[in-house]
């Protein structure tokens, strides 16, 4: 990755309370009453504070838990894990590697045919940014995701 994410400041200041506590106090939203739990428009997902992309629409389902679930991250090393003992639980933390964010948690009961993982996010960590705009805020080369089959195939 030739940008780098970062968790500044400036960025920290730019958080709603609610963005705040998720990704710096490893606060939970509740489920259901969040932005993305039911969101369906192609794009990516990025990390609130630092922009570094996380996820991609077309790996997300609808897990019934009442938050955005995906089965894998965009790409590999972008998401760190971490033992999280709280609330009398033994849970797999999920964390943005550029920033340190608190982004949810990672279960196995995810979809089976896609690995069983279920990356479980709260909303308040994550930024959409539609397909429409991936290229003029500087994540174009993840247009490809979206790219159907007879677009590549015209392509070459």
């Amino acid at each position: 990755m030739s940008h780098e994410y970062s968790k500044t400041p400036e960025a920290l200041s730019r958080l709603t309370d609610n963005q705040f506590r998720v990704t710096q106090k490893d606060a939970t939203e509740p489920a259901f009453r969040n932005e993305y739990f039911d969101h369906h428009e192609p794009g990516i997902y990025v990390d609130v504070v630092s922009g570094q992309p996380l996820f991609s629409s077309t790996d997300k389902y609808d897990s019934g838990t009442g938050w955005p679930s995906f089965t894998k991250p965009i790409e590999p090393g972008v998401v760190a894990t971490k033992t999280d003992w709280s609330y009398g639980m033994i849970r797999k933390e999920a964390r943005s590697t550029g920033a340190d964010s608190h982004l949810g948690h990672i279960f196995d009961d995810g979809p089976i045919d896609a690995g069983g993982q279920r990356y479980c996010m709260n909303s308040a960590a994550l930024r959409f940014i539609p397909v429409s705009e991936l290229e003029a805020q500087g994540y174009g080369q993840y247009l490809s995701l979206f790219e159907s089959d007879s677009t590549k195939e015209n392509a070459s």
